[in-house]
């Protein structure tokens, strides 16, 4: 494995590897969002909302097995989905201590406080700040496999996050 465009047999060695990697840092995603959201109430992906849990799983299990086969994505979908673990676990104290309605009113009240458009201007900036990591490892890793794999995962984060934030606070003017 060390062509960013190569690709891996099914069930070879380096496939359940890979298909190991994936499914750990997608089991974090889930389980992270289950501990914030049981209810997916707080979800800020709509596609994963949609699917719920019992979709979403099947989905994601399928997904990982069909990732494994491409190691740049497998690398790249896992430094996400550690990332958006990490954030889901940064607050999900919170929302189970408020419920997941009050946590929505609670977080809605103090985006409502704050000074116009400070929110989305601290959430952006967090996504650009992770953007220039990510820049940072595609840029340097002179197309080695897994620092280009890792600084492209770490850039998804950072789309994701200006995303979907923005389009919850887009949500929230409502």
């Amino acid at each position: 494995m060390e062509s960013l465009d190569e690709f891996v047999a099914l069930g070879s060695p380096d496939w359940w590897l890979l298909l190991v990697v994936v499914g750990l840092a997608r089991a974090c995603d889930l389980g992270s969002t289950y501990l914030a959201t049981p209810r997916l109430v707080l979800e800020g992906n709509p596609i994963a909302r949609r699917l719920g849990w019992r979709f979403g799983i099947p989905v994601n299990i399928a997904l990982a097995a069909g990732f494994a086969l491409w190691p740049l994505l497998a690398i790249s979908l896992s430094s996400t989905s550690l990332l958006v673990a990490a954030r889901n676990l940064q607050s999900a104290w919170i929302m189970r201590s408020l419920g997941e309605v009050g946590y929505r009113i609670w977080i809605s009240e103090r985006i409502a406080e704050a000074p116009r458009g400070l929110p989305l201007f601290c959430f952006l900036g967090e996504a650009v700040l992770f953007g220039l990591v990510g820049a940072a490892l595609l840029w340097f890793s002179r197309w080695q496999l897994v620092p280009f794999g890792i600084g492209l995962g770490v850039s998804g984060y950072a789309v994701a996050v200006a995303l979907f934030t923005s389009l919850s606070l887009w949500r929230a003017r409502d």
